[in-house]
C-alpha cells in the first residue's frame, strides 16, 4: 500500500482550503470550480467523511462587483471590498451545495478569536455541532474587522489552525498550481513537480518562491508553512490544483495528484499544539545556557534564575518566544507573570520572587505544562513535546 493510501485510509474528517486564485474568474467567482468542489465534498460526506471548508474569495468577489482591476492596497479598502463580496461568496456556496441537499454555515474568525482559549473552544464546539447536523462549516478570516495585529496573514495559516482546532486528519490546500515544484513553473518550463515530501525543512522551503496572484495574499511559502505546522502536529497535507475536476475524489482514491506531505511523529496534545501554533506570541525572553539545557534536555520549567532579558510588553497568560543568547528559537510558552514583573525577577532565585514583587504566583515563570520546546520551527527544525 502506498504512503498516501496508508495515511488516508482511516481519515474521517478533513479541512479543505480553497484560495482566491482558484475561486476568482475574470467576471467574478468561478462557478465551475465551486460546482466541482461542492460535488466532490458531497461525495465525501456520503462516504462518512466530515468536511470543513476554509475559503478565500470575499475580496476577489467584491473586486469584481465594484469593478476594481487590482486588489485594494489599504486595509480599509480591503475591508470594505470584503464586505461587498462576502455575501456573494456565501450565496454561491449555498446554491452549489443545495444541489446536493447540503446546507452551509458561515463562520468568520479573527486571530484574536483563536488566541483566546475560551473563544477558541467555543469556535471548535460550534464546528463540531454543525458537523453533527450534517452542515458544511465555511470558515474565512473576518476581513471586514481584521487589523494588522490580529490577522492570520493568509487563509493558509488559518486552515492549519482550523485543522488543529477541529481535530481533522487531513489538510488539503487547493491552489492554482499542480503542487510543489522544484522551480517556479511559471518561469521555468523544465520545472518538475515534487510528488512526496517527507519533511518540510529548509531545502523544501527553498523550492518556494514569493510569487502571489492577483487576488490572494499567500504564495507557495505560506502553503509550505501551513503544511509544516500541520505535519509537525501529525497531520498529512496535500497541495493540489483546485481547477482540476474531481480533485478531492482523486486525492482520496490515493492517486498521485499534487504534492503529499507526510505527517511527523508527534505526541503533542491539542492544547500544546494550540500554544505552539495558534496562540499569538506577544513578546520574547532571552535565556541562558543552563535554562536552555534544562528546557530542551530535561523537560524542565523556566525559572527566573535562567532569564537574561525580556523583550516587548505582555501580560500574565500571554504566549512568548524563548530565545538563547545567539537569538535561536528554543521554545514557546505561556507566562505566569507580566513582562514588567519578569524584568524585576530576571536572574534571581524562585525563593526571592515574593520579596521582590510583593506577591508570588508560582516558582516558575513558565510551567512545563504550558511550554513547547522548538528548534528553528520556521526553518523546518525539530519540535519536541515536554513530558509530565
Amino acid at each position: 500500500m502506498s504512503s498516501r493510501k496508508k495515511n488516508l485510509k482511516k481519515i474521517r474528517r478533513i479541512v479543505v482550503k480553497v484560495g482566491s486564485g482558484v475561486l476568482a474568474a475574470k467576471n467574478g467567482l468561478n462557478n465551475r470550480v465551486i460546482s466541482g468542489i461542492t460535488k466532490d465534498i458531497s461525495v465525501l460526506r456520503k462516504n462518512g467523511i466530515d468536511v470543513i471548508l476554509v475559503s478565500s474569495g470575499a475580496i476577489a468577489s467584491g473586486m469584481k462587483k465594484i469593478g476594481l482591476a487590482k486588489r485594494p492596497a489599504t486595509i480599509f479598502d480591503q475591508q470594505a471590498t470584503a464586505a461587498v463580496g462576502q455575501a456573494s461568496l456565501m450565496m454561491a456556496y449555498e446554491n452549489a451545495f443545495a444541489r446536493h441537499d447540503l446546507m452551509v454555515a458561515q463562520i468568520l474568525i479573527t486571530r484574536d478569536d483563536l488566541n483566546h482559549r475560551g473563544r477558541y473552544l467555543n469556535a471548535r464546539n460550534t464546528v463540531f455541532t454543525l458537523l453533527s447536523w450534517n452542515i458544511i462549516p465555511i470558515i474565512n478570516e473576518n476581513d471586514t474587522v481584521v487589523a494588522d495585529e490580529i490577522q492570520f496573514g493568509d487563509n493558509d495559516n488559518l486552515s492549519a489552525m482550523v485543522t488543529n482546532m477541529a481535530e481533522a486528519g487531513l489538510l488539503v490546500l487547493l491552489t492554482d498550481m499542480d503542487g510543489l515544484f522544484d522551480k517556479n513553473p511559471r518561469e521555468h518550463k523544465d520545472a518538475n513537480i515534487i510528488p512526496l515530501v517527507k519533511k518540510v525543512d529548509r531545502s523544501v522551503m527553498g523550492y518556494a518562491g514569493s510569487l502571489t496572484g492577483t487576488f490572494g495574499t499567500g504564495g507557495m511559502v505560506s502553503k509550505l508553512k501551513a503544511a509544516q505546522q500541520a505535519t509537525v502536529g501529525g497531520i498529512p497535507v496535500v497541495i493540489a490544483n483546485g481547477h482540476k475536476q474531481e480533485i478531492l475524489t482523486d486525492i482520496f482514491a490515493g492517486k498521485e495528484v499534487g504534492t503529499f506531505f507526510m505527517p511527523q511523529d508527534s505526541n503533542l496534545c491539542r492544547r500544546k499544539q494550540w500554544i505552539a501554533f495558534t496562540k499569538a506570541q506577544k513578546g520574547k525572553i532571552i535565556i541562558d545556557q543552563g535554562a536552555s539545557n534544562a528546557l530542551q534536555k530535561r523537560g524542565k520549567s523556566l525559572l527566573p534564575s535562567g532569564i537574561i532579558k525580556v523583550i516587548g510588553r505582555f501580560s500574565q497568560g500571554d504566549s512568548v518566544l524563548l530565545l538563547d543568547k545567539e537569538g535561536q528559537q528554543l521554545a514557546v510558552g505561556m507566562v505566569n507573570y507580566p513582562s514588567g514583573d519578569i524584568n524585576k525577577i530576571a536572574g534571581i532565585r524562585s525563593s526571592e520572587i515574593e520579596s521582590v514583587l510583593g506577591y508570588k504566583i508560582d516558582d516558575e515563570v513558565i510551567h512545563r505544562d504550558n511550554l513547547v520546546v522548538i528548534r528553528n520551527m520556521d526553518e523546518g527544525g525539530d519540535i519536541c513535546q515536554l513530558k509530565k
